[in-house]
């Protein structure tokens, strides 16, 4: 997993991004569309970072997390992934993965766990004028090893 981090890191950024039912989703500091800021985001250690990311919330309260993400990898080849999570950890992503996502005093704290013991857990703001989303994050391979990052996205 952390070889094919860039994807899971930005399916997990996405995860990350939640808030409140109708009227809360207006007021919600992480729906809206995001921009990855490459210069301001730290992979781990021998991770090829993507060449762009965008990631779109539509839907985020405490019930519900709704989002798609565009990745651009270094040969150009775009994935488009799209996420529903819900608290209880129960979304399936593809055959093998799930995704979990919370939502707790301005805060998003998403996870992600793969078949074989991987996942990617992260917690994400958002800046007091909404202009920036930092997540800091641990993804670990299912073999014991881990590694930190930090994705900073800025609102389109």
């Amino acid at each position: 997993m952390m070889g094919n981090r860039s994807t899971g890191l930005v399916m997990a950024l996405c995860a990350t991004l939640a808030a409140g039912a109708a009227r809360a989703e207006e007021d919600s500091p992480f729906v809206g569309r995001w921009h990855w800021n490459r210069a301001q985001s730290t992979l781990p250690p021998g991770e090829p970072a993507p060449r762009d990311v965008m990631s779109e919330i539509s839907r985020a309260h405490g019930e519900s997390v709704s989002w798609s993400v565009t990745i651009v990898m270094p040969d150009d080849e775009r994935h488009v992934v799209m996420f529903q999570a819900d608290p209880a950890g129960a979304a399936p992503h593809g055959i093998e993965t799930t995704a979990s996502a919370r939502m707790a005093d301005e805060t998003l704290q998403a996870t992600f766990n793969g078949p074989a013991g991987q996942s990617d857990t992260q917690t994400c703001t958002v800046s007091a004028d909404r202009k920036q989303m930092t997540c800091s994050g641990v993804v670990t391979d299912g073999q014991g090893q881990s590694a930190k990052y930090v994705d900073v996205y800025d609102r389109m």
